[in-house]
């Protein structure tokens, strides 16, 4: 039964011409990519179809909008929709702590945006997948369609651990998917592959 915020999440998604498609999660646990992730309005219609779909699911982002002024202000409403801070560039065993966290909870989902910025990048940050292999939990494949204007969660893999297959099945689930600035996608591709 749709609850009255998942209802408004719908309707606003369906006034700005946008549509939800969502397979149910294989299981309580996961990680969730995000991509490609071009805009900052990728951020709204996420919020949006996260609403829609109504899972509680967590994602991380930069650690600056947890800090100081807009910590006090934007960070509190980031949090509140589910964001989690983490560091970008610097390790902090934010993999292992966060797959920690997925294994000793009752239900988590976590969504990262692999490409770790708006900006064009050459390659995909692999924490996702290092955290996915660490917990042993289904990787879901999340997209927004800005040529289709839609916002899917579908997909659902199982990490072989074999780094070159598992690259393949995620492209195909990608492929044809247009980004809000399709220019600024990076490959589907690690940094030492």
């Amino acid at each position: 039964m749709e609850t009255l915020t998942q209802r408004c999440a719908l309707w606003v998604l369906k006034m700005i011409g946008w549509k939800v498609n969502f397979r149910p999660l294989p299981g309580p646990l996961g990680v969730i990519i995000v991509y490609p992730h071009t805009s900052n309005w990728d951020f709204m219609i996420g919020v949006l179809a996260k609403l829609a779909i109504g899972a509680p699911f967590h994602f991380i982002a930069k650690s600056s909008l947890f800090e100081g002024i807009t910590g006090a202000t934007i960070g509190r409403v980031v949090r509140a929709l589910g964001g989690e801070p983490v560091e970008r560039g610097v390790s902090t065993g934010a993999i292992s702590r966060l797959a920690e966290k997925i294994n000793q909870s009752t239900w988590y989902w976590m969504a990262i945006a692999p490409e770790g910025t708006r900006s064009l990048r050459p390659y995909w940050r692999s924490g996702f997948y290092h955290i996915a292999l660490a917990s042993k939990v289904p990787l879901g494949c999340a997209y927004f369609d800005f040529a289709r204007k839609e916002v899917s969660l579908v997909d659902y893999l199982t990490l072989s651990g074999d780094v070159n297959a598992d690259l393949q099945q995620i492209r195909k689930v990608y492929a044809g998917v247009q980004g809000c600035r399709p220019e600024l996608a990076g490959p589907i591709q690690f940094r030492d592959e």
